[in-house]
């Protein structure tokens, strides 16, 4: 990943407690495969079974996916550290369920998003980065999360936000909202100040 030129490098982790369905993973290889962009792909087994139940099932990927997507993929098969992966300089978009801990990470590295919600806080957490705060692309609307996204879909939104006028519009909006967020909880921001004052306030 150094040796990445800076943002161009998708970054892709769906979670610990999400899962797709053998039909879905097969779409994003292709997706992925098609847009030609650069990526990094956390693939658990959270990503293969239900996790809410433990049941895991071993899943493989299309046959010489890894090896035709070499010079442009990476898969990652267990943990990976999220933090400093969206803190390189490299990375240049987060394809996300985006829970709250995301989220918020993506918020402070100043990377903008693909939101792919699936449950719980999800939903809503991709509205605030699509709608409100405009730093990143839905992958598919949340009407429509029963049915599988197509690789045509996921070729676009990923060709979208990591090659195009308005992914880089979005891109710079999300650093310069991390900058922001960054600044106000250093010591001495107002985040900061407050949170020290309510400490010193709960602790007399």
């Amino acid at each position: 990943m150094t040796k990445q030129p800076s943002r161009s490098v998708l970054y892709i982790s769906i979670g610990t407690s999400t899962t797709f369905s053998d039909r879905q993973v097969i779409e994003l290889t292709i997706g992925l495969e098609q847009s030609k962009q650069k990526f990094i792909w956390v693939l658990r087994e959270a990503d293969r079974g239900d996790a809410f139940t433990g049941e895991a099932r071993r899943f493989e990927l299309p046959e010489r996916f890894e090896e035709r997507v070499k010079e442009v993929g990476l898969m990652v098969r267990e943990w990976a550290p999220q933090l400093e992966i969206l803190a390189h300089s490299s990375t240049g978009g987060f394809m996300s369920h985006y829970g709250w801990n995301s989220c918020i990470e993506s918020i402070t590295m100043g990377v903008p998003i693909a939101s792919w919600p699936m449950h719980s806080d999800q939903p809503r957490n991709g509205f605030l980065v699509t709608e409100i705060l405009k730093i990143g692309l839905a992958v598919r609307e949340w009407e429509k999360r029963e049915d599988p996204i197509s690789a045509s879909t996921i070729e676009k939104v990923v060709r979208k936000l990591m090659a195009s006028e308005e992914g880089d519009a979005i891109r710079k909006r999300s650093e310069e909202l991390g900058e922001a967020v960054r600044r106000f909880t250093e010591k001495g921001g107002s985040s900061r100040i407050e949170l020290d004052s309510f400490i010193v306030h709960i602790t007399r």
